[in-house]
């Protein structure tokens, strides 16, 4: 009889942060990757697509971190602070030309940016 391995709940928080930002990161940057940026030039449409390849490439990370919890340390709070910065990348730009309409929706993604860093690096630091 093998001896079954739990998880804390701390370290069950730091994998659902984990597994919603790969979610996330995975449909978008995969979107992104199809949809591209076609009212814009062809640099900015290659910025982007270049762009959703690492949002895309970052979700893979995180979804790899999340199922592999136990042996993540710094790791986890660096793919926080990605996130965190991707918030505050929103910040600067709602600051500077103003926030898209639909404001929700652009809202809506900006909120989890910045609280989810948090709960992820609070409940990973309470778990180690």
């Amino acid at each position: 009889m093998s001896a079954e391995i739990t998880l804390s709940v701390s370290q069950h928080i730091t994998q659902v942060g984990l597994w919603l930002v790969a979610a996330i990161a995975i449909f978008g940057g995969s979107l992104q990757m199809y949809l591209g940026e076609p009212d814009t030039s062809p640099q900015l449409d290659n910025v982007h697509r270049f762009m959703a390849g690492v949002y895309l490439a970052t979700g893979l990370i995180c979804l790899w971190a999340g199922f592999t919890i136990r042996g993540q340390g710094f790791l986890v709070y660096l793919l926080a602070l990605g996130v965190l910065l991707g918030g505050v990348g929103r910040l600067v730009s709602i600051r500077k030309v103003g926030l898209p309409k639909p404001t929700a929706v652009w809202l809506g993604y900006l909120v989890p940016e910045l609280v989810l860093p948090l709960v992820i690096s609070g409940a990973h630091y309470a778990g180690t």
